[in-house]
């Protein structure tokens, strides 16, 4: 079998592309909603670690201690087959649950180094001509600190796509299970993973093509300005 007929076999026959796309859009959905929910709750976790009650930064500390060092497998396997199996959620919910509980871990350690990098008598200084502490934070601290952060938040939200294909162990048809379905039903594993591994490499390279894209319009608009 020639090498078209085996990748027509993969991608055309039997409309596997419209299976394969349908997979991609199941993790493109679970991964924006657990990075929206992830990175609010993540940054609810930070401020709560910064605050000067002992319990409370005591307890998102151990909270973020604790999902970062969980699997995120681990994880998905209890929240669904432990703590909702009788709660009659969906897969795809459970799922978004749990990535998002496990990024949001992530973004708080992150956003917490990243506010322990900057000078803070930059905030003193802006506090000394008259700004108040919100205005400060927001006007000084907080560019800052998205800026540190902004390069390893990309290689988060690249890890949380890679992170999404063992939603299939709870029986969602992500892209990576419908790779998986292909190959066995193809006989094409080589080929078949082989293009579930470049739309993967893909996204990743869409991520980081997307915040350079963002990083040169603000080069652009500080160059006209």
């Amino acid at each position: 079998m020639s090498f078209q007929e085996q990748l027509y076999k993969v991608l055309i026959e039997g409309d596997s592309y419209r299976t394969i796309l349908s997979g991609l859009l199941v993790t493109l959905q679970i991964t924006a909603v657990s990075l929206l929910f992830g990175t609010l709750l993540g940054a609810g976790v930070c401020f709560l670690c910064t605050r000067k009650n002992k319990a409370v930064s005591v307890i998102a500390g151990v909270y973020i201690a604790v999902l970062r060092g969980t699997p995120v497998l681990m994880l998905l396997l209890l929240l669904y087959y432990g703590v909702f199996a009788r709660a009659g959620f969906a897969p795809v919910v459970v799922a978004i649950m749990t990535f998002s509980l496990n990024l949001s871990a992530h973004v708080a350690e992150l956003l917490r180094a990243s506010a322990q990098a900057i000078d803070t008598g930059q905030v003193e200084a802006a506090r000394t001509l008259g700004l108040g502490r919100r205005d400060a934070f927001r006007l000084v601290a907080l560019p800052q600190i998205l800026r540190i952060a902004k390069p390893v938040y990309q290689s988060l939200i690249v890890n949380l796509i890679q992170w999404t294909s063992v939603v299939g162990y709870i029986s969602i048809t992500d892209l990576t299970r419908v790779i998986n379905n292909t190959a066995a039903r193809t006989m094409q594993p080589f080929l078949t993973i082989t293009v579930g591994m470049l739309l993967y490499l893909g996204l990743s390279y869409l991520v980081y093509g997307i915040f350079a894209l963002i990083d040169r319009r603000k080069g652009v608009r500080h160059a006209a300005d």
